[in-house]
């Protein structure tokens, strides 16, 4: 299994909207490390849901439910099915995560701009039980 973080603006499409629905496509990712980063997802991998803009904190875990499917016309894009785990305890700020020095090289810290990067299982680990305390 393999780990993500995926963000999206609370205001637009956050963690109680994919509560509420129970699934949804994660869809309409338009930059190319993002396209490569979700290309590599498979069902049964985690992502953490990163609400951006205004809360900037991981606040919940979501699962890949389904395979790749085609994003639009061309077949250049992806989308995937993804459904809540849990919501995290205690949201992990973006400022928490660049205090901890155990999370320097963490791509939304290095690429704070991509929309989906992969999470390393020790960072994974690090987020739960900051989570938790």
């Amino acid at each position: 299994m393999a780990y993500w973080l995926m963000k999206s603006e609370p205001t637009k499409y956050g963690w109680d909207d994919l509560v509420r629905d129970g699934s949804t496509f994660w869809d309409g990712v338009r930059n190319n490390a993002a396209r490569l980063h979700l290309r590599a997802m498979k069902p049964g991998d985690e992502a953490f849901f990163y609400h951006s803009m205004e809360d900037k904190a991981v606040v919940g875990i979501m699962r890949i439910a389904g395979p790749q499917e085609p994003d639009g016309d061309d077949g250049q894009w992806v989308k995937l099915l993804v459904e809540p785990l849990r919501f995290l305890l205690r949201p992990v700020t973006l400022a928490q995560i660049k205090a901890e020095p155990a999370l320097k090289d963490m791509e939304l810290i290095r690429q704070s701009r991509l929309s989906v990067a992969p999470v390393r299982a020790e960072e994974w680990t690090k987020i739960l039980a900051m989570s938790e305390a």
